[in-house]
């Protein structure tokens, strides 16, 4: 009974609101950042290794884990410190110009997640704020789940 009451409901949720957002809790995002992407990737790579701890405080700057740099493409994980949900993190980087373009997605393992309280956006918005980096953003909706109602000091 409940996977039918799950079913329309997820159902009902797609049929209100087509397509204007990601079908799966996830986040695509563009960065651009004013220094070489070697020094942008180090600032990222320091900030996970700096967050890979349980001290999270009220929000969930912690748990962030880095499985692979090799200079162009970053692979990590952030898990949730209070449901321990696991995020699949990956940041690719181009030079451009003078400085360089990251593209970053985040996207959570858990296959049923369609909503997802901004969590892959905070996921990859956190580390690159904490970076320190100047940065500018693209991103929306219709890419990153809930974006619009972001609240990164708590997720």
């Amino acid at each position: 009974m409940k996977v039918i009451i799950f079913l329309v409901t997820f159902i009902t949720f797609f049929v209100a609101f087509g397509c204007a957002i990601p079908r799966h809790a996830s986040c695509n995002l563009d960065w651009n950042v004013g220094v070489d992407c070697k020094t942008a990737g180090q600032k990222i790579v320091d900030q996970m290794k700096k967050w890979n701890n349980t001290d999270c405080g009220t929000g969930e700057k912690c748990r962030y884990a880095l499985t692979s740099y090799d200079g162009a493409t970053l692979k990590g994980k952030h898990t949730t410190p209070v449901k321990h949900y696991v995020d699949d993190l990956v940041m690719m980087f181009k030079a451009a110009g003078n400085g360089c373009a990251i593209h970053g997605f985040s996207s959570s393992e858990t296959w049923y997640a369609v909503l997802d309280y901004s969590t892959n956006y905070c996921n990859l918005h956190n580390i690159i704020t904490g970076s320190g980096l100047d940065f500018k953003e693209t991103t929306s909706d219709d890419i990153c789940t809930q974006y619009s109602s972001a609240n990164c000091e708590k997720y």
